[in-house]
C-alpha cells in the first residue's frame, strides 16, 4: 500500500493529537494521588546513597531505564544501567553494598 495515495486530513490529524494529548495529560494527573510514603523512601535512600543509582529494567522499561541513568549521571548523581539478564551472567558483580538499585518494571 503506498501512503502517497492515502489523503492527508489535516484538521484529523489535530484532532487526534489533540486527543492523545488530553489522554496522556489525565493519566499523569491520575498519578498524583498515587504519590505516598513510598515515593519519600525511595528519594531518601537515593539522596543518601554513598555508591550510583543502578538502574534495571527490561525490553521497553530498560530503554526508559538507559535513559533515566543517563540523566541522573549527567545532572550529577552517579548512576549505572545493569540489564537484569546480563546480571544473572556476570554484571551482578557491578553492583556493590553501597549503591541502591532502581527496578523499572
Amino acid at each position: 500500500m503506498r501512503f502517497d495515495a492515502i489523503p492527508f486530513d489535516a484538521s484529523r490529524a489535530q484532532a487526534l493529537a489533540r486527543a492523545t494529548f488530553e489522554i496522556e495529560a489525565d493519566a499523569v494527573r491520575g498519578l498524583a494521588v498515587r504519590v505516598g510514603a513510598e515515593f519519600s523512601q525511595a528519594v531518601q535512600l537515593m539522596l543518601a546513597c554513598t555508591g550510583r543509582v543502578v538502574v534495571m529494567g527490561m525490553g521497553k522499561s530498560g530503554h526508559i531505564g538507559r535513559k533515566v541513568a543517563a540523566t541522573l549521571a549527567s545532572t550529577g548523581t552517579p548512576a549505572i544501567f545493569v540489564h537484569p539478564a546480563e546480571a544473572s551472567h556476570g554484571d551482578l558483580g557491578m553492583i556493590t553494598v553501597s549503591d541502591v538499585v532502581l527496578a523499572i518494571s
